[in-house]
Protein backbone atom coordinates (compact mmCIF):
# COMPACT_ATOMS: atom_id res chain seq x y z
CA UNK A 1 0.00 0.00 0.00
CA UNK A 2 1.80 3.21 -1.22
CA UNK A 3 0.55 5.16 1.71
CA UNK A 4 1.46 6.05 4.97
CA UNK A 5 -0.91 6.06 8.28
CA UNK A 6 -0.91 8.22 11.02
CA UNK A 7 1.26 6.37 13.28
CA UNK A 8 3.83 6.17 10.64
CA UNK A 9 3.28 10.26 10.30
CA UNK A 10 3.86 10.59 13.83
CA UNK A 11 7.48 8.71 13.57
CA UNK A 12 8.78 10.64 11.05
CA UNK A 13 7.67 14.01 12.17
CA UNK A 14 9.34 12.78 15.51
CA UNK A 15 12.56 11.90 13.31
CA UNK A 16 12.30 15.33 11.55
CA UNK A 17 12.33 17.64 14.67
CA UNK A 18 14.50 15.79 16.50
CA UNK A 19 17.07 16.08 13.74
CA UNK A 20 16.04 19.73 12.92
CA UNK A 21 15.88 20.68 16.88
CA UNK A 22 19.47 19.00 17.32
CA UNK A 23 20.92 21.14 14.64
CA UNK A 24 19.50 24.14 15.32
CA UNK A 25 20.67 23.78 19.17
CA UNK A 26 24.14 23.10 17.98
CA UNK A 27 24.18 26.10 15.37
CA UNK A 28 23.11 28.53 18.18
CA UNK A 29 25.38 27.25 20.96
CA UNK A 30 28.38 27.68 18.17
CA UNK A 31 27.09 30.72 16.14
CA UNK A 32 29.90 32.80 16.80
CA UNK A 33 32.36 30.06 15.63
CA UNK A 34 30.57 29.58 12.54
CA UNK A 35 31.58 32.85 10.95
CA UNK A 36 35.37 31.03 10.29
CA UNK A 37 35.55 29.34 7.16
CA UNK A 38 37.80 25.99 9.04
CA UNK A 39 34.88 25.73 11.86
CA UNK A 40 32.03 26.12 9.17
CA UNK A 41 33.27 23.90 6.28
CA UNK A 42 35.67 21.62 8.53
CA UNK A 43 34.23 22.35 12.30
CA UNK A 44 37.76 22.26 13.00
CA UNK A 45 38.81 20.00 16.13
CA UNK A 46 35.38 19.95 17.64
CA UNK A 47 34.12 16.25 15.48
CA UNK A 48 34.57 13.95 18.27
CA UNK A 49 35.45 10.14 16.53
CA UNK A 50 31.95 9.05 16.91
CA UNK A 51 30.79 11.69 15.21
CA UNK A 52 33.58 11.19 12.02
CA UNK A 53 32.47 8.11 11.66
CA UNK A 54 28.35 8.08 11.86
CA UNK A 55 29.23 11.31 9.04
CA UNK A 56 31.54 9.40 7.24
CA UNK A 57 28.40 6.53 6.83
CA UNK A 58 25.81 8.83 6.55
CA UNK A 59 27.19 10.51 3.83
CA UNK A 60 28.03 7.74 2.14
CA UNK A 61 25.03 5.82 2.53
CA UNK A 62 21.91 6.98 0.50
CA UNK A 63 18.93 5.68 -2.01
CA UNK A 64 21.56 4.22 -4.32
CA UNK A 65 22.97 1.99 -1.43
CA UNK A 66 18.90 1.17 0.17
CA UNK A 67 17.17 0.92 -3.38
CA UNK A 68 20.21 0.06 -6.12
CA UNK A 69 21.49 -2.72 -3.83
CA UNK A 70 19.22 -4.42 -2.74
CA UNK A 71 17.99 -4.32 -6.16
CA UNK A 72 21.69 -5.85 -6.73
CA UNK A 73 21.01 -8.35 -3.99
CA UNK A 74 17.58 -9.32 -5.92
CA UNK A 75 19.33 -9.65 -9.20
CA UNK A 76 23.30 -11.26 -8.09
CA UNK A 77 22.81 -11.85 -4.51
CA UNK A 78 25.58 -11.32 -1.89
CA UNK A 79 28.27 -10.65 -3.66
CA UNK A 80 27.16 -6.64 -4.65
CA UNK A 81 28.01 -6.53 -0.78
CA UNK A 82 31.84 -6.84 -1.99
CA UNK A 83 31.44 -2.68 -2.16
CA UNK A 84 30.99 -2.45 1.52
CA UNK A 85 33.05 -5.51 2.80
CA UNK A 86 36.06 -3.84 0.60
CA UNK A 87 35.50 -0.41 1.70
CA UNK A 88 36.06 -1.45 5.45
CA UNK A 89 39.58 -2.52 3.81
CA UNK A 90 39.63 0.51 2.60
CA UNK A 91 39.06 2.57 5.40
CA UNK A 92 41.64 1.49 7.54
CA UNK A 93 44.23 1.91 4.46
CA UNK A 94 42.78 5.61 4.16
CA UNK A 95 43.47 6.13 7.82
CA UNK A 96 47.11 4.46 8.22
CA UNK A 97 48.49 6.12 5.28
CA UNK A 98 46.56 8.96 3.59
CA UNK A 99 44.98 11.43 6.66
CA UNK A 100 48.23 11.32 8.11
CA UNK A 101 49.71 13.21 4.84
CA UNK A 102 46.97 15.38 4.70
CA UNK A 103 47.00 16.54 8.32
CA UNK A 104 50.55 16.81 8.61
CA UNK A 105 50.46 19.01 5.45
CA UNK A 106 47.31 21.08 6.77
CA UNK A 107 45.34 20.10 3.52
CA UNK A 108 41.97 20.97 4.03
CA UNK A 109 40.41 20.50 0.38
CA UNK A 110 41.81 18.42 -2.49
CA UNK A 111 42.33 21.01 -4.52
CA UNK A 112 44.70 22.79 -2.66
CA UNK A 113 46.83 19.16 -2.08
CA UNK A 114 46.94 19.23 -5.64
CA UNK A 115 48.43 22.80 -5.84
CA UNK A 116 50.33 22.32 -2.70
CA UNK A 117 51.95 19.07 -4.64
CA UNK A 118 52.02 19.80 -8.65
CA UNK A 119 50.29 23.70 -9.26
CA UNK A 120 48.23 26.22 -9.58
CA UNK A 121 46.53 25.01 -13.00
CA UNK A 122 46.12 21.25 -12.02
CA UNK A 123 44.78 22.32 -8.95
CA UNK A 124 41.95 24.63 -10.95
CA UNK A 125 41.13 22.59 -13.56
CA UNK A 126 39.94 19.39 -10.91
CA UNK A 127 38.29 22.06 -8.58
CA UNK A 128 36.31 22.90 -11.86
CA UNK A 129 35.65 19.02 -12.45
CA UNK A 130 34.69 17.43 -8.97
CA UNK A 131 31.97 20.86 -8.95
CA UNK A 132 30.58 20.10 -12.18
CA UNK A 133 30.56 16.03 -11.21
CA UNK A 134 29.33 16.70 -7.50
CA UNK A 135 26.18 18.82 -9.23
CA UNK A 136 25.70 16.88 -11.99
CA UNK A 137 26.34 13.42 -11.36
CA UNK A 138 26.13 12.82 -7.43
CA UNK A 139 23.80 15.64 -6.36
CA UNK A 140 21.20 14.84 -9.28
CA UNK A 141 21.21 11.18 -8.47
CA UNK A 142 21.28 11.30 -4.83
CA UNK A 143 18.13 13.87 -5.08
CA UNK A 144 16.39 11.95 -7.83
CA UNK A 145 16.54 8.31 -6.54
CA UNK A 146 15.82 9.74 -3.10
CA UNK A 147 12.61 11.82 -4.32
CA UNK A 148 11.40 8.46 -6.58
CA UNK A 149 11.85 5.98 -3.85
CA UNK A 150 10.23 8.18 -1.01
CA UNK A 151 7.30 8.97 -3.39
CA UNK A 152 7.09 5.43 -5.02
CA UNK A 153 6.32 4.56 -0.68
CA UNK A 154 4.30 7.05 0.65
CA UNK A 155 2.57 8.29 -2.32
CA UNK A 156 3.36 11.76 -1.90
CA UNK A 157 4.37 13.51 -5.25
CA UNK A 158 7.29 13.28 -6.93
CA UNK A 159 8.22 17.04 -7.31
CA UNK A 160 7.07 17.42 -3.81
CA UNK A 161 9.24 14.70 -2.63
CA UNK A 162 11.96 16.27 -4.41
CA UNK A 163 11.15 19.62 -2.83
CA UNK A 164 11.40 18.65 1.03
CA UNK A 165 14.37 16.70 0.92
CA UNK A 166 16.07 19.48 -0.70
CA UNK A 167 14.64 22.09 1.75
CA UNK A 168 15.48 19.89 4.80
CA UNK A 169 19.24 19.00 3.31
CA UNK A 170 19.93 22.63 2.84
CA UNK A 171 18.87 23.77 6.33
CA UNK A 172 21.32 21.35 8.03
CA UNK A 173 23.84 22.39 5.28
CA UNK A 174 23.43 25.91 6.36
CA UNK A 175 24.76 25.32 9.96
CA UNK A 176 28.09 24.33 8.70
CA UNK A 177 29.94 21.44 9.47
CA UNK A 178 29.73 21.01 12.96
CA UNK A 179 25.97 20.61 12.36
CA UNK A 180 26.34 18.51 9.76
CA UNK A 181 27.98 16.26 11.97
CA UNK A 182 26.14 16.00 14.69
CA UNK A 183 22.91 15.54 13.03
CA UNK A 184 24.77 12.60 11.21
CA UNK A 185 24.59 10.76 14.71
CA UNK A 186 20.89 10.72 14.31
CA UNK A 187 20.67 10.39 10.96
CA UNK A 188 22.80 7.35 11.16
CA UNK A 189 21.11 6.30 14.24
CA UNK A 190 17.81 6.01 12.56
CA UNK A 191 19.12 4.94 9.10
CA UNK A 192 20.21 1.62 11.09
CA UNK A 193 17.29 1.20 13.18
CA UNK A 194 14.75 1.41 10.39
CA UNK A 195 16.91 -0.41 8.20
CA UNK A 196 17.32 -3.42 10.48
CA UNK A 197 13.76 -3.60 10.77
CA UNK A 198 13.17 -4.22 7.27
CA UNK A 199 15.51 -6.83 7.01
CA UNK A 200 13.81 -8.12 10.05
CA UNK A 201 10.41 -8.17 8.50
CA UNK A 202 12.31 -9.56 4.96
CA UNK A 203 13.61 -12.90 7.13
CA UNK A 204 10.74 -12.96 9.09
CA UNK A 205 8.63 -12.94 5.73
CA UNK A 206 10.75 -16.25 4.25
CA UNK A 207 10.32 -17.94 7.55
CA UNK A 208 6.42 -17.61 7.56
CA UNK A 209 6.15 -18.35 3.89
CA UNK A 210 7.87 -21.92 4.49
CA UNK A 211 6.53 -22.16 7.69
CA UNK A 212 8.88 -21.53 9.90
CA UNK A 213 9.71 -19.15 12.79
CA UNK A 214 13.10 -16.85 13.48
CA UNK A 215 15.40 -14.94 12.02
CA UNK A 216 18.21 -17.50 12.08
CA UNK A 217 15.81 -19.90 10.00
CA UNK A 218 14.70 -17.13 7.87
CA UNK A 219 18.30 -16.65 6.50
CA UNK A 220 19.00 -20.19 6.28
CA UNK A 221 15.84 -20.71 4.18
CA UNK A 222 17.30 -18.24 1.83
CA UNK A 223 20.78 -19.72 1.73
CA UNK A 224 19.13 -23.25 0.37
CA UNK A 225 17.04 -21.78 -1.86
CA UNK A 226 19.20 -18.99 -3.35
CA UNK A 227 22.14 -20.81 -3.21
CA UNK A 228 23.38 -18.98 -6.26
CA UNK A 229 23.11 -15.66 -4.64
CA UNK A 230 25.22 -16.43 -1.61
CA UNK A 231 28.71 -16.61 -3.77
CA UNK A 232 30.52 -13.85 -3.36
CA UNK A 233 33.11 -14.75 -6.26
CA UNK A 234 31.98 -15.04 -9.98
CA UNK A 235 33.15 -16.57 -12.55
CA UNK A 236 33.09 -16.51 -16.30
CA UNK A 237 29.97 -18.29 -16.53
CA UNK A 238 27.94 -16.36 -14.18
CA UNK A 239 25.62 -13.57 -16.13
CA UNK A 240 26.64 -11.15 -13.88
CA UNK A 241 30.46 -11.29 -14.27
CA UNK A 242 30.46 -8.36 -16.01
CA UNK A 243 29.50 -6.43 -13.12
CA UNK A 244 31.83 -8.14 -10.99
CA UNK A 245 34.60 -9.69 -12.54
CA UNK A 246 36.17 -12.70 -10.45
CA UNK A 247 38.90 -11.78 -8.35
CA UNK A 248 38.86 -8.01 -9.73
CA UNK A 249 37.05 -7.30 -7.01
CA UNK A 250 39.95 -8.78 -4.52
CA UNK A 251 42.81 -7.85 -6.26
CA UNK A 252 42.02 -5.46 -9.04
CA UNK A 253 39.59 -2.29 -9.80
CA UNK A 254 37.77 -2.85 -6.29
CA UNK A 255 40.51 -1.31 -4.38
CA UNK A 256 40.82 1.47 -7.42
CA UNK A 257 37.13 2.72 -6.84
CA UNK A 258 37.29 2.70 -3.16
CA UNK A 259 40.60 3.99 -2.36
CA UNK A 260 39.45 7.38 -4.94
CA UNK A 261 36.32 7.20 -3.39
CA UNK A 262 37.56 7.54 0.29
CA UNK A 263 40.64 8.43 0.12
CA UNK A 264 40.73 11.11 -2.43
CA UNK A 265 37.37 12.89 -2.34
CA UNK A 266 36.65 16.07 -0.63
CA UNK A 267 32.87 14.92 -0.06
CA UNK A 268 34.39 12.16 2.48
CA UNK A 269 37.66 13.09 3.87
CA UNK A 270 36.19 16.27 4.67
CA UNK A 271 34.94 14.71 7.74
CA UNK A 272 38.34 13.97 9.36
CA UNK A 273 40.53 17.04 8.13
CA UNK A 274 39.36 19.11 11.21
CA UNK A 275 39.98 16.43 13.70
CA UNK A 276 43.58 15.42 14.97
CA UNK A 277 45.17 12.23 13.85
CA UNK A 278 43.85 9.80 17.00
CA UNK A 279 40.22 11.31 16.83
CA UNK A 280 40.01 11.13 12.67
CA UNK A 281 41.74 7.87 12.67
CA UNK A 282 39.25 6.39 15.67
CA UNK A 283 36.39 7.82 13.95
CA UNK A 284 37.15 6.54 10.52
CA UNK A 285 37.76 2.94 12.15
CA UNK A 286 34.34 3.61 13.24
CA UNK A 287 33.07 4.10 10.63
CA UNK A 288 34.95 0.95 9.03
CA UNK A 289 32.71 -1.39 11.33
CA UNK A 290 29.62 0.48 10.41
CA UNK A 291 30.47 -0.67 6.73
CA UNK A 292 30.22 -4.64 7.70
CA UNK A 293 26.88 -4.06 9.00
CA UNK A 294 25.64 -2.59 5.81
CA UNK A 295 25.09 -5.02 3.93
CA UNK A 296 22.82 -6.85 6.38
CA UNK A 297 20.48 -3.43 5.93
CA UNK A 298 20.56 -2.92 2.25
CA UNK A 299 21.39 -6.44 0.42
CA UNK A 300 19.89 -8.96 2.51
CA UNK A 301 16.43 -7.20 2.02
CA UNK A 302 17.26 -7.72 -1.71
CA UNK A 303 17.55 -11.85 -1.85
CA UNK A 304 14.41 -12.23 0.35
CA UNK A 305 12.39 -10.60 -2.14
CA UNK A 306 14.38 -12.71 -5.03
CA UNK A 307 12.92 -16.06 -2.64
CA UNK A 308 9.41 -14.82 -1.91
CA UNK A 309 9.54 -13.85 -5.68
CA UNK A 310 10.61 -17.05 -6.77
CA UNK A 311 8.04 -18.18 -4.29
CA UNK A 312 4.91 -16.50 -6.54
CA UNK A 313 4.63 -13.91 -3.52
CA UNK A 314 4.13 -10.28 -4.69
CA UNK A 315 5.30 -11.15 -8.51
CA UNK A 316 3.30 -8.37 -10.02
CA UNK A 317 4.49 -5.57 -7.31
CA UNK A 318 8.06 -6.67 -9.08
CA UNK A 319 6.66 -5.76 -12.56
CA UNK A 320 7.70 -2.97 -14.22
CA UNK A 321 6.40 -2.07 -18.14
CA UNK A 322 6.03 -5.61 -18.63
CA UNK A 323 9.40 -6.61 -16.56
CA UNK A 324 11.29 -7.55 -13.67
CA UNK A 325 12.60 -4.35 -12.13
CA UNK A 326 15.52 -5.32 -9.10
CA UNK A 327 15.24 -1.60 -7.50
CA UNK A 328 11.57 -2.45 -6.93
CA UNK A 329 12.31 -4.90 -4.04
CA UNK A 330 12.91 -2.27 -1.33
CA UNK A 331 10.16 -0.21 -1.82
CA UNK A 332 8.45 -3.76 -1.82
CA UNK A 333 8.91 -4.44 1.23
CA UNK A 334 8.57 -1.46 2.99
CA UNK A 335 5.28 -1.65 1.62
CA UNK A 336 4.56 -4.68 3.74
CA UNK A 337 5.66 -3.01 7.00
CA UNK A 338 3.23 -2.64 9.42
CA UNK A 339 2.14 0.80 10.91
CA UNK A 340 4.80 2.75 12.66
CA UNK A 341 7.42 0.34 11.42
CA UNK A 342 6.97 1.83 7.91
CA UNK A 343 7.36 5.42 9.27
CA UNK A 344 10.56 4.37 10.71
CA UNK A 345 12.07 2.56 7.86
CA UNK A 346 10.49 6.10 5.61
CA UNK A 347 12.53 8.14 8.59
CA UNK A 348 15.76 5.98 7.62
CA UNK A 349 15.54 6.42 3.96
CA UNK A 350 14.86 9.98 4.45
CA UNK A 351 17.51 10.32 6.94
CA UNK A 352 20.21 8.35 4.19
CA UNK A 353 19.21 11.07 1.41
CA UNK A 354 18.78 14.21 3.34
CA UNK A 355 22.09 13.34 4.96
CA UNK A 356 24.17 12.41 1.93
CA UNK A 357 22.94 15.78 -0.10
CA UNK A 358 23.61 17.38 2.92
CA UNK A 359 27.36 16.52 3.14
CA UNK A 360 27.72 16.61 -0.84
CA UNK A 361 26.69 20.17 -0.69
CA UNK A 362 28.77 21.21 2.04
CA UNK A 363 31.86 19.78 -0.46
CA UNK A 364 30.40 21.80 -2.87
CA UNK A 365 30.24 24.69 -0.81
CA UNK A 366 34.15 24.07 0.29
CA UNK A 367 35.62 23.92 -3.11
CA UNK A 368 34.00 26.99 -4.49
CA UNK A 369 34.45 29.36 -1.96
CA UNK A 370 38.16 27.73 -0.78
CA UNK A 371 39.41 26.82 -4.24
CA UNK A 372 37.70 29.25 -6.69
CA UNK A 373 36.08 32.31 -5.38
CA UNK A 374 38.63 33.13 -2.53
CA UNK A 375 42.24 32.35 -4.78
CA UNK A 376 40.79 33.77 -8.30
CA UNK A 377 37.32 35.83 -7.71
CA UNK A 378 37.68 37.66 -4.35
CA UNK A 379 41.05 37.11 -2.70
CA UNK A 380 40.76 39.56 -0.32
CA UNK A 381 37.42 38.16 0.83
CA UNK A 382 37.30 38.14 4.72
CA UNK A 383 35.98 35.27 6.70
CA UNK A 384 32.52 36.62 7.29
CA UNK A 385 32.31 36.67 3.46
CA UNK A 386 33.22 33.60 2.61
CA UNK A 387 30.77 31.85 4.93
CA UNK A 388 28.37 33.55 3.50
CA UNK A 389 29.59 32.57 -0.40
CA UNK A 390 29.74 29.16 0.80
CA UNK A 391 25.70 28.91 1.67
CA UNK A 392 24.57 30.86 -1.40
CA UNK A 393 26.64 28.02 -3.19
CA UNK A 394 24.58 25.27 -1.27
CA UNK A 395 21.29 26.94 -2.38
CA UNK A 396 22.57 27.67 -6.05
CA UNK A 397 23.75 23.90 -6.16
CA UNK A 398 20.50 22.73 -4.82
CA UNK A 399 18.67 24.61 -7.33
CA UNK A 400 20.41 23.31 -10.47
CA UNK A 401 20.07 19.87 -9.12
CA UNK A 402 16.23 20.26 -8.81
CA UNK A 403 16.50 21.92 -12.54
CA UNK A 404 18.46 18.97 -14.26
CA UNK A 405 17.87 16.06 -12.43
CA UNK A 406 14.47 15.06 -14.08
CA UNK A 407 16.66 15.15 -17.21
CA UNK A 408 19.62 13.64 -16.49
CA UNK A 409 18.16 9.72 -17.39
CA UNK A 410 18.80 8.91 -13.94
CA UNK A 411 15.55 6.14 -13.85
CA UNK A 412 16.75 4.54 -17.10
CA UNK A 413 20.55 3.90 -16.18
CA UNK A 414 19.93 2.79 -12.32
CA UNK A 415 21.30 5.17 -9.70
CA UNK A 416 24.31 3.28 -8.85
CA UNK A 417 25.63 2.34 -12.31
CA UNK A 418 24.52 6.00 -13.41
CA UNK A 419 26.53 7.64 -10.94
CA UNK A 420 29.95 4.60 -11.27
CA UNK A 421 29.96 4.96 -14.79
CA UNK A 422 30.25 8.69 -15.03
CA UNK A 423 32.89 8.78 -11.77
CA UNK A 424 34.51 5.84 -13.39
CA UNK A 425 35.78 7.78 -16.57
CA UNK A 426 38.44 9.75 -14.68
CA UNK A 427 38.77 7.80 -10.76
CA UNK A 428 41.47 5.96 -12.14
CA UNK A 429 43.50 8.87 -13.71
CA UNK A 430 42.71 10.97 -9.95
CA UNK A 431 44.14 8.14 -8.27
CA UNK A 432 47.13 7.91 -9.73
CA UNK A 433 47.94 11.40 -9.83
CA UNK A 434 47.05 11.02 -5.95
CA UNK A 435 48.92 8.09 -4.75
CA UNK A 436 52.50 9.20 -7.10
CA UNK A 437 51.34 12.56 -5.55
CA UNK A 438 51.49 11.02 -1.95
CA UNK A 439 54.57 8.84 -2.05
CA UNK A 440 56.98 9.67 -5.21
CA UNK A 441 58.95 12.90 -5.00
CA UNK A 442 59.46 12.96 -8.44
CA UNK A 443 55.88 13.19 -9.97
CA UNK A 444 55.50 16.45 -11.96
CA UNK A 445 52.48 18.42 -12.64
CA UNK A 446 52.90 17.22 -16.54
CA UNK A 447 52.26 13.83 -15.42
CA UNK A 448 49.31 15.05 -13.18
CA UNK A 449 47.70 16.34 -16.26
CA UNK A 450 48.56 13.41 -18.27
CA UNK A 451 47.28 11.02 -15.78
CA UNK A 452 44.03 13.19 -15.44
CA UNK A 453 43.30 13.75 -19.07
CA UNK A 454 45.27 10.71 -20.65
CA UNK A 455 43.03 8.77 -18.22
CA UNK A 456 40.12 9.79 -18.93
CA UNK A 457 40.80 9.70 -22.76
CA UNK A 458 41.90 6.21 -22.41
CA UNK A 459 38.41 5.16 -20.60
CA UNK A 460 36.55 6.44 -23.67
CA UNK A 461 38.66 4.27 -25.84
CA UNK A 462 37.97 0.99 -24.02
CA UNK A 463 34.43 1.95 -23.09
CA UNK A 464 33.67 2.23 -27.03
CA UNK A 465 36.61 0.19 -27.99
CA UNK A 466 34.05 -3.20 -28.66
CA UNK A 467 32.17 -1.46 -31.25
CA UNK A 468 35.06 -1.09 -33.40
CA UNK A 469 37.21 -4.47 -32.80
CA UNK A 470 37.04 -8.23 -31.50
CA UNK A 471 38.10 -8.80 -28.25
CA UNK A 472 37.17 -12.25 -27.68
CA UNK A 473 40.68 -12.88 -27.66
CA UNK A 474 40.78 -11.68 -24.06
CA UNK A 475 37.65 -13.72 -23.05
CA UNK A 476 39.88 -16.56 -21.71
CA UNK A 477 41.48 -14.49 -19.63
CA UNK A 478 38.55 -12.95 -17.90
CA UNK A 479 39.24 -9.41 -19.38
CA UNK A 480 35.81 -9.94 -21.78
CA UNK A 481 32.69 -10.94 -21.55
CA UNK A 482 29.68 -10.99 -24.57
CA UNK A 483 26.93 -8.73 -23.80
CA UNK A 484 23.16 -9.55 -24.74
CA UNK A 485 24.28 -8.18 -28.64
CA UNK A 486 26.76 -10.76 -28.83
CA UNK A 487 29.56 -8.12 -28.61
CA UNK A 488 33.03 -8.80 -26.20
CA UNK A 489 32.95 -6.01 -23.67
CA UNK A 490 35.49 -5.65 -21.30
CA UNK A 491 33.91 -5.41 -17.33
CA UNK A 492 34.16 -2.02 -15.38
CA UNK A 493 36.32 -2.93 -13.08
CA UNK A 494 38.60 -4.01 -15.30
CA UNK A 495 38.58 -1.04 -17.60
CA UNK A 496 39.40 0.80 -14.59
CA UNK A 497 41.89 -1.95 -13.34
CA UNK A 498 44.19 -1.21 -17.24
CA UNK A 499 43.44 2.61 -17.09
CA UNK A 500 45.11 2.90 -14.02
CA UNK A 501 47.98 1.31 -14.73
CA UNK A 502 48.21 3.18 -17.99
CA UNK A 503 48.03 6.37 -16.08
CA UNK A 504 50.95 4.98 -13.56
CA UNK A 505 53.14 3.82 -16.40
CA UNK A 506 52.48 7.37 -18.22
CA UNK A 507 53.00 9.83 -15.11
CA UNK A 508 56.75 7.92 -14.16
CA UNK A 509 58.25 8.15 -18.07
CA UNK A 510 56.90 11.90 -18.16
CA UNK A 511 58.24 12.43 -14.33
CA UNK A 512 61.54 10.70 -15.00
CA UNK A 513 62.35 12.89 -18.56
CA UNK A 514 61.33 16.00 -16.89
CA UNK A 515 63.41 14.66 -14.16
CA UNK A 516 66.48 14.67 -16.26
CA UNK A 517 66.20 17.82 -17.79
CA UNK A 518 66.53 19.29 -14.02
CA UNK A 519 62.99 20.17 -13.41
CA UNK A 520 62.16 19.45 -9.07
CA UNK A 521 58.39 19.21 -8.11
CA UNK A 522 57.01 20.16 -5.22
CA UNK A 523 56.91 17.57 -2.52
CA UNK A 524 54.75 16.71 0.54
CA UNK A 525 55.99 16.49 4.06
CA UNK A 526 56.18 12.58 4.52
CA UNK A 527 57.78 11.01 7.81
CA UNK A 528 57.32 6.87 8.01
CA UNK A 529 56.70 7.77 12.18
CA UNK A 530 53.54 9.17 10.45
CA UNK A 531 52.03 6.15 9.77
CA UNK A 532 52.27 4.25 13.40
CA UNK A 533 49.27 3.12 14.56
CA UNK A 534 48.35 3.41 18.08
CA UNK A 535 47.73 -0.09 19.61
CA UNK A 536 43.81 0.31 20.26
CA UNK A 537 43.77 1.55 16.47
CA UNK A 538 46.11 -1.55 15.54
CA UNK A 539 43.75 -3.93 17.21
CA UNK A 540 40.09 -2.82 15.88
CA UNK A 541 42.14 -2.78 12.36
CA UNK A 542 42.82 -6.65 12.53
CA UNK A 543 39.52 -7.29 13.67
CA UNK A 544 38.11 -5.79 10.88
CA UNK A 545 40.55 -7.56 8.43
CA UNK A 546 39.67 -10.81 10.02
CA UNK A 547 35.80 -10.32 9.67
CA UNK A 548 36.32 -9.42 6.19
CA UNK A 549 38.72 -12.82 5.70
CA UNK A 550 36.41 -14.70 7.20
CA UNK A 551 33.17 -13.64 5.21
CA UNK A 552 34.75 -14.41 1.80
CA UNK A 553 35.63 -17.33 3.36
CA UNK A 554 32.54 -18.98 3.84
CA UNK A 555 30.86 -16.85 0.83
CA UNK A 556 33.67 -17.59 -1.89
Amino acid sequence: MRTLQSLDYIVFLVYFFIVAGYGFWIYRRKKKAVQDTHDYFLAEGSLTWWAIGASLIASNISAEQFIGMSGSGFKMGLAIATYEWMAALTLIIVAVFFIPVYLKNKIYTMPQFLNQRYNGTVSMIMAVFWLLLYVVVNLTSILYLGALAVSSISGINFFVCMGLLALFAVFITLGGMKVIGYTDVIQVFFLILGGLATTYLALNMVSAHFGANGLVKGFHLMESNANDHFHMIFNTSNPNYADLPGLTVLIGGMWIVNLNYWGCNQYITQRALGADLKTARGGILFAAFLKLLMPVIVVLPGIAAFVLYKQNVFNTEMMQAGEVNPDRAYPVLLNLLPAGLKGLAFAALAAAVVASLAGKCNSISTIFTLDIYKKKIRPEADERRMVWIGRATVIVAMILAIIISPFMGIDKKGGFQYIQEYTGFVSPGIFAMFILGFFWKKATSDAALFATIGGFVLSLILKFLPGFANLSFMAPMGFAVRNQQGVYEIPFLDRMGFVFVFCIVGMWIISTIESRKGIRPHSLEVDKKLFRMAPGFAVGALIICGIVAALYTIYW
